[in-house]
């Protein structure tokens, strides 16, 4: 009886270890149901991102962030398309022709303020780098302030440009009709350069990132000048009352912006940031995971486009006047210390 009441014994005791191992297991499982999102799978599918013209930054940062993205997104499927710039960036992504874009935000701010078709639904994913105005004339121009530019052939961007817009302000600011003070050229950075150097232009304005490749390239062949843009005028921008004006601040061109053009001095300039613009139709998941590419490519990107690398966890968060889409919360949420 004894050796039966072992055996007995033992093999309740191995019943009762494998019933609370089988409890444990239904717990974690359990546990792991409920803290992993109902459904929650890679992001897969196809996205277009709207850039800019095709010698602009936006474009060649568009380029690269879409070989990380490829790497970051295996399953995701990403079509650039070019643009005339940030105005028409945000109307294609508005009505669904694109779904991820760039766009400063002054321009944002005045597709809201006009109450353009779908401005409600924009979002923002990420405050990326800022934007400099550049006003462009030959070294040898008289044109030495924006008031200078009266009566001259003027590059002022392509229509659908965030060039365009903040060019016809400052040029306002200054006391200047944009429209009948000088004669207007609607041209993008990726001609505005050539006409200047064979002369068909008086000066350009061109807005983007530092330095502007196309910029670059044209100081390489031709000698130009930067005309500065001072304080202000920024403050004129910021009386205009309009809501697009708050976005603008006073800046500098760094003396080496563009090797010895400036000869030692910076310029000083306007300045406007740039953000990384979504809608709320957008998946959350596939938000989450591009934004942060964006943040997590800096360094890689920065090294082609030097802009990149002003980008900042930090002040990623502020895309103001747009509100985070939630997937970028969510991201932002994941790395937060």
């Amino acid at each position: 009886m004894f050796a039966v009441l072992s055996r007995t014994s033992r093999g309740t005791g191995r019943g009762r270890l494998l019933q609370g191992a089988a409890a444990v297991a239904v717990l974690l499982g359990l546990l792991v149901w409920w803290l992993l999102p109902i459904g929650a799978s890679a992001p897969s599918g196809s996205v277009t991102f709207s850039t800019g013209v095709t010698s602009g930054v936006y474009q060649r940062y568009g380029s690269l962030l879409k070989e990380d993205l490829g790497r970051d997104l295996p399953d995701v499927s990403i079509r650039l398309t070019t643009s005339e710039g940030s105005q028409q960036n945000l109307a294609r992504v508005a009505s669904g022709e694109a779904d991820f874009t760039v766009a400063t935000a002054d321009a944002v701010a005045k597709y809201q303020e006009d109450g353009k078709p779908g401005a409600d639904r924009l979002r923002g994913c990420a405050r990326l780098y800022d934007d400099y105005v550049q006003l462009v004339v030959a070294k040898d121009s008289r044109i030495r302030s924006v008031a200078g530019l009266r009566g001259k052939k003027v590059g002022v961007g392509q229509e659908g440009s965030g060039v365009r817009l903040i060019a016809d302000r400052v040029m306002t600011a200054a006391g200047l009709d944009p429209e009948h003070g000088i004669t207007p050229v609607p041209a993008g950075i990726d001609t505005m350069p050539g006409l200047l150097e064979r002369g068909d232009l008086d000066a350009f304005f061109w807005s983007g990132g530092l330095p502007t490749g196309a910029v670059t390239l044209l100081w390489q062949r031709y000698d130009i000048r930067l005309v500065p843009l001072d304080a202000n005028l920024v403050a004129r921008l910021h009386a205009s009352g309009e809501a697009a004006s708050r976005y603008y601040r006073s800046a500098v061109i760094p003396a080496d912006a563009y090797g010895s053009v400036q000869k030692g001095t910076p310029v000083s300039t306007v300045a406007v940031a740039n953000l990384l613009v979504t809608t709320d139709r957008m998946d959350a998941g596939l938000t989450e995971g591009f934004t942060r590419t964006v943040i997590n490519s800096r360094d890689r990107i920065g090294k082609e486009v030097h802009p990149a690398q002003l980008v900042d966890l930090r002040t990623a968060i502020y895309t103001a006047p747009l509100r985070l889409h939630e997937g970028a919360k969510r991201y932002y949420r994941s790395v937060k210390p």
